[in-house]
């Protein structure tokens, strides 16, 4: 039975702006769980009801939707992704579905034929595991770069790993960046090589900014207006991207000072179509120098927010760079690579205390995980005067079980990704064993009943930016072969929308904005296609957003 209509301001009511009636409404909300009917203000939400209630808040210039029944749900928020790398994807080789090497190195052949001779061709997505055969010859599954600097000797190349915890190159980009078997190892990183010690082109963790660093060295050749014009349709690409998949939050896991500046450029033109959250990345001494003066929460009407660091403590189970305790079950002379030190991390940590900022850090292995609780639970010590700082770790696929209740304990808010675990289950038992995995790989329920709130997300362009797929990778946790992994870990559905929209808002002090359809709230609504609360599972991932709504404005209709 519906409850009945909660309602802000006088009566008879000021007429609203925006009404959505007759469709079914799932607030996120326990006083009111589910309405008809909803009328926003400007970019607030006035009353939530019944469609009887909500008619005395039609006037003769309200815009009013008939929603024929389709559900709405709090508007979406993507809890980690990286915001600049969408837009970028939507302007390089898609590698994600390619079936082997061969096909990747068609594209870059394909590719080189289009391009001006010196000009580089990027692309990402390409997972070694993924694909139907392993290439010969290899070094643990990664080819080598021959055949893809024959299709392409006049253009570097610059493959990102779907994990973006690695690269592969071609021979003209090592030559750019003077990388040769005589190069060392950066630390942190690993550049790997064949029995000869000739690099193969797979470069591992922070050896990537080698090259890197080449192609930002030929990109700034470029004029200032060429930079700002790609980097505004980046912009412009990943605002479009997310809108049509109903996100309309997008939590960024790290920009640099410089990309902020952008951002905050684009968001007082009006141009930043979707509430972007922004984790600061850069270095302890830069961050020191400059974060005074970037703080900002709300700008542009809750647009933009600048409150979080952001650290990687190491790489991605898929490139063997995640850190571990024990060594990778398919690499015994490995246990994965710390990318930052835990002591550069404690610094880290001191200088968001200082700030008044949230702590935002990538780990996946269960080692460092654990160092990063450690860092966390001596710097909450160390300032038992602050309270509510909900400190994160970003990813937190792999832990030890005596670290789980720990997340509970100390507060620390887990953003996962539940995609990762359908996506990356194929090679997890490989990597880990089937003990460590079912211990501590994407235990959702456990973190939970230890009291931990999960938020949710894609890491795009890791993965593509589908809340559909991934809710049902939450609720099913099946993979493409139908088998379902570590069942007794998926969400129910209920659990499922909330850790992606209410517990989004809280991972980033948000809640009291967003992330549910309240009276007062932002007027953020996503309206889809089919009801995912009831729906059969399978029905899931063909959902799609039929309307998406920021501040009470229609951002992005779909096309019949």
């Amino acid at each position: 039975m519906l409850s009945a209509v909660v309602v802000a301001g006088q009566n008879p009511p000021t007429p609203a702006t925006l009404v959505l009636r007759n469709g079914k409404i799932v607030t996120v909300d326990a006083a009111i769980p589910e309405a008809q009917a909803i009328a926003i203000r400007g970019d607030r939400i006035v009353a939530v009801g019944t469609n009887q209630a909500i008619q005395a808040f039609v006037g003769s210039a309200t815009q009013v939707i008939d929603l024929r029944g389709q559900l709405a749900i709090p508007g979406l928020v993507e809890s980690h992704g990286h915001f600049m790398g969408l837009g970028q994807s939507k302007l390089t080789l898609d590698l994600m579905d390619v079936k082997d090497w061969d096909e990747i190195v068609a594209m870059v052949a394909a590719a080189a034929t289009q391009a001006k001779p010196g000009e580089w061709i990027l692309g990402r997505g390409w997972h070694q595991e993924k694909w139907a055969s392993t290439p010969k010859p290899n070094v643990e599954g990664f080819p080598f770069h021959d055949a893809l600097s024959k299709v392409s000797p006049n253009n570097p190349v610059m493959l990102t790993h779907a994990s973006g915890h690695a690269t592969f190159v071609n021979a003209k980009a090592m030559e750019a960046a003077n990388l040769t078997r005589t190069t060392v190892n950066p630390s942190g990183g690993e550049i790997l090589k064949d029995a000869t010690g000739r690099p193969i082109g797979l470069l591992r963790e922070t050896a990537s900014g080698i090259v890197g660093r080449a192609y930002e060295q030929w990109r700034s050749a470029k004029t200032a207006a060429e930079r700002d014009g790609d980097a505004r349709r980046q912009v412009q690409l990943a605002v479009q991207a997310s809108l049509e998949k109903g996100v309309t939050s997008f939590q960024d896991a790290g920009s640099s000072f410089s990309t902020i500046d952008l951002l905050k450029q684009v968001a007082s033109e009006g141009g930043l179509g979707i509430r972007l959250w922004v984790m600061v990345r850069d270095s302890n001494d830069n961050l020191r120098a400059k974060l005074a003066q970037y703080r900002a929460v709300g700008l542009n009407d809750h647009h933009l927010t600048i409150a979080a660091i952001k650290v990687v403590a190491d790489g991605a189970l898929g490139s063997r760079g995640a850190w571990l305790l024990e060594p990778y079950s398919d690499s015994p002379a490995s246990v994965g690579l710390p990318t930052n030190s835990p002591e550069s991390i404690a610094q880290t940590s001191q200088i968001a205390l200082e700030h008044d900022l949230q702590l935002c850090v990538h780990a996946i292995g269960d080692r460092a995980n654990r160092e990063v609780l450690n860092v966390y639970e001596r710097a909450f010590k160390s300032r038992p005067d602050q309270k509510d700082l909900r400190w994160r770790i970003e990813h937190a696929q792999h832990i030890s079980a005596a670290d789980i209740p720990r997340f509970g304990r100390l507060g620390v808010i887990p953003v996962m990704q539940a995609i990762h675990a359908t996506s990356d289950a194929p090679y997890v038992l490989a990597r880990l064993g089937h003990r460590r995995a079912e211990e501590g790989a994407y235990v959702w329920q456990k973190l939970m009943q230890s009291g931990a709130i999960i938020a949710n997300g894609t890491d795009v362009p890791v993965e593509r930016i589908d809340p559909m797929a991934n809710f049902h990778a939450t609720i099913t946790r099946k993979t493409l072969d139908g088998s379902v992994f570590f069942g007794d870990q998926k969400m129910s559905r209920a659990e499922a929308l909330k850790s992606y929209t209410w517990n989004g808002a809280f991972a980033a002090k948000e809640e009291t904005l967003k992330g549910s359809l309240v009276v007062g709230k932002l007027a953020d609504i996503t309206v889809l296609s089919k009801d995912i609360m009831t729906v059969a599972e399978d029905e899931i991932p063909s959902t799609q957003a039929v309307y998406t709504i920021v501040g009470g404005k229609i951002a992005y209709r779909r096309q019949p």
